[in-house]
């Protein structure tokens, strides 16, 4: 048997392949540009689908056809479709700053008691009201309102469905009833039946269409709708009990932890934690995160060290504290401020600094953005205890150290080369019975690597740095 995960990103999209025995067989991956202008941060759907086909296509000419494919991606962003399924308006993602003045037409209070989220525009919803106040041409044609995983399985299958974890990120999921929330749908002004059907993580949608199937050779394959990618990398991780939690470094840093209930602590909702239904019912996820993780590495080299891998940079990196300070506001500020108009900031920097201490401020700084972070979760009662790294992140052994030293726990590293992927894999093998449950699944999958146990005598001089890094939004926030 033949399994697939397809893991659509903002940067590119990849369907990885594994059979029942948890054997890897093949990884696909297409690359597509994103448009970052002032106030308008877009991406073409139709690009995405297409390389969504590429993959597809790439992977049945090496493997063959596969039984089932599941499909994660990432959230908030959507698609708009006429009647005749075209596309009428580039998809907003979620660092754009449209839909800012309509998230204040929400209540702040119903919205966290319902959907267990604080109004925001990185959300669908106030971006789709952008488009009906600002673009009313647009919106009265629209007949379907898809985020990019249901847009994917709607466009192999013709049928509309999402799963409770990305319909989450839209801002209007009950996510005490699984369904799409009625209240918060009529301040919008749209009617929930132009989404599609809520489903759980994990859910079969059809086959392929015959004649789809037959351009891509996949005939018969079954598609299934699998999670948000955040769900996806903590499934991939096997990370499913209170305590434990996820740090995933692509493009986005986000640490996922995973607890019993819906947190009622106002402090979790003030820093924007997101609650999201996981993939066992009853438990719950949160995203701690900041926008920019590995992206800020990537910018760092492209832009100062194109002639070095990341693995010579790594190397270059102190085994002590670095004495510049860096507020990886790159694209604006995640949690606990989500402030989209933040920027980035270094503090520090002598003529005496050098490339690698530049290089080392910007880890150092998304690691204490995430302490800062995990310090917000504390006084909710989300302690996480252990971390499971994934993403390109969880290949540098450097970064994997500093992250425990800093964070004062361990940071686990697994030997899979694309979690997110195999998460979807796993949910994908649940959904037509090959596997009886996740946890089933995760004994054949999950294979965990090295461990990194924090240096208690690094973590007291780190929070000499943090202390002052823990001022630095405010000093610079007025300034920029």
């Amino acid at each position: 048997m033949k399994l697939g995960g397809i893991d659509v990103g903002t940067t590119g999209c990849k369907l990885t392949v594994y059979n029942e025995k948890g054997e890897f067989l093949h990884n696909s991956y297409v690359t597509y540009e994103i448009s970052r202008n002032t106030g308008e941060h877009e991406i073409d759907g139709a690009v995405i689908f297409n390389g969504v086909k590429d993959v597809i296509k790439d992977t049945a000419a090496k493997v063959g056809k596969l039984d089932a494919i599941g499909v994660t991606t990432f959230g908030e962003t959507f698609v708009l479709l006429d009647k005749e399924d075209n596309i009428l308006f580039p998809s907003m993602l979620y660092t754009d700053p449209r839909g800012t003045e309509e998230a204040e037409a929400f209540d702040p209070s119903e919205v966290t008691q319902i959907a267990g989220v604080k109004p925001h525009a990185m959300f669908s919803l106030p971006k789709l009201m952008w488009v009906k106040n600002h673009r009313p041409d647009v919106y009265q044609k629209t007949e379907r309102v898809l985020l990019f995983q249901d847009y994917i399985v709607y466009m192999l299958t013709g049928v509309a469905q999402i799963d409770q974890s990305l319909a989450a990120r839209t801002m209007g999921l009950d996510i005490r009833n699984g369904c799409w929330s009625e209240k918060i749908f009529q301040v919008v002004g749209i009617a929930p039946e132009k989404m599609s059907r809520v489903v759980p993580s994990g859910t079969v949608a059809g086959c392929i269409k015959p004649e789809l199937g037959a351009e891509l050779g996949m005939e018969g394959t079954m598609i299934v709708s699998g999670c948000h990618d955040q769900v996806a990398s903590a499934t991939g991780a096997g990370v499913f009990d209170a305590g434990l939690a996820v740090d995933g470094t692509g493009t986005v840093e986000c640490i996922t932890p995973v607890f019993d209930r819906i947190p009622e602590q106002e402090e979790l909702y003030q820093g924007s934690y997101a609650v999201v239904p996981y993939i066992e019912k009853g438990k719950y996820v949160c995203y701690a995160f900041s926008f920019t993780g590995g992206a800020a590495i990537k910018w760092y080299r492209d832009t100062f060290a194109p002639e070095l891998s990341y693995k010579e940079l790594d190397a270059q990196i102190k085994n002590t504290p670095g004495q510049i300070l860096l507020l990886p506001h790159f694209a604006g500020a995640a949690t606990p401020y989500m402030d989209s108009f933040s920027k980035a900031a270094m503090v520090g920097v002598t003529l005496e600094t050098t490339k690698s201490d530049l290089y080392q401020a910007i880890m150092e700084g998304v690691t204490y953005e995430m302490l800062l972070n995990v310090n917000r979760l504390r006084k909710a009662d989300i302690v996480p205890k252990q971390l499971y790294a994934t993403g390109g992140g969880a290949s540098s052994p450097v970064w994997l150290q500093m992250k425990a030293d800093i964070l004062g726990v361990p940071m686990t590293s697994l030997n899979a080369p694309e979690v997110g992927a195999l998460g979807t894999i796993m949910l994908t093998g649940v959904a037509i019975g090959a596997f009886a449950s996740v946890r089933d699944a995760a004994k054949i999958f999950v294979k965990e690597g090295a461990t990194y146990y924090p240096d208690m005598a690094r973590h007291q001089a780190y929070m000499v740095m943090y202390e002052k890094y823990e001022k630095l939004y405010d000093a610079v926030r007025p300034l920029v």
